[in-house]
């Protein structure tokens, strides 16, 4: 016996299953199609606009910086659980990279990229 067949038979179990379910679906469900069922669906409201508008700089922008923002809490996190067993050297990385980042805040700051108008 051949040491993938369990692998194999699970493989044609999951698939058979698979299959199954998705004929039974099709064979006991009601099929009665309408002009609003057929219809396109997006939240329950009409388009009333195209979709592929252009959007603000300033859109991308906040979202870069949450994005920078989260990854700041990312690193921090495993650090603060170690934290006792990180030592000096560890301490005085984070700091740097704490420092590095509010300066990087504070120069978005001061640049009004953080302004909404």
């Amino acid at each position: 016996m051949s040491p993938y067949l369990p692998i194999v038979i699970m493989l044609l179990a999951a698939a058979l299953i698979g299959i199954i379910s998705m004929v039974v679906g099709v064979l006991i469900r009601p099929s009665k199609p309408d002009e609003s069922k057929l219809s396109v669906y997006e939240c329950g409201m009409p388009e009333f606009s195209d979709a592929r508008k252009r959007y603000n700089v300033r859109f991308y922008v906040i979202a870069m910086l949450f994005v920078i923002f989260d990854v700041e809490i990312v690193f921090l996190f495993p650090w603060a659980v170690a934290f006792d067993k990180v030592g000096l050297l560890g301490l005085t990385s984070v700091f740097v990279f704490l420092i590095i980042l509010i300066v990087g805040y504070f120069y978005d700051w001061k640049k009004g990229v953080l302004e909404w108008e």
